[in-house]
């Protein structure tokens, strides 16, 4: 058997791997809860016609946000957004949605970081996360690059 052969093998077999990993992901406790209070989020018509609100806001304001603070409207726009922002997190559905979605993520962050560490500690893994943690080049951290 050649090397090529050797090595479309092992992909098939990462392939199924991989494919099995996400039907057990699919099945599992995070993804069920994640789903049900989306579907509660989205059969509410009471935060469907906020979650248009929302959005209304967020187009006015990323309009006012090509002059920045410059711009008349600025502070009253972004007060909007998070007055309606707000107003959604009223909602149980809402919150329990929310939840759901960052355990869902962790978990799926958390694995995506065992798989990429163990092919290589230097592999940089993305996250969701808006203040990451760590190293990396221009992070003020050990860089490993260059």
């Amino acid at each position: 058997m050649s090397v090529a052969e050797i090595n479309t093998v092992d992909m098939a077999e990462v392939l199924t791997n991989a494919y099995e990993l996400g039907d057990m992901i699919n099945q599992s406790a995070e993804v069920s809860d994640y789903l049900y209070w989306k579907g509660r989020v989205d059969a509410n018509p009471q935060i469907q016609a906020m979650v248009r609100k929302l959005q209304g806001k967020k187009d006015l304001f990323e309009e006012t946000q090509r002059f920045g603070h410059f711009h008349p409207n600025y502070h009253s726009a972004k007060d909007e957004v998070l007055a309606v922002e707000t107003e959604l997190e009223q909602f149980e559905e809402v919150v329990r949605f929310k939840t759901a979605e960052k355990t869902l993520d962790d978990m799926l962050h958390s694995m995506s970081e065992a798989i990429a560490f163990s092919v290589s500690e230097s592999i940089k893994v993305p996250s969701n996360d808006p203040a990451p943690k760590g190293g990396g080049c221009g992070s003020g951290g050990k860089c490993s690059c260059g």
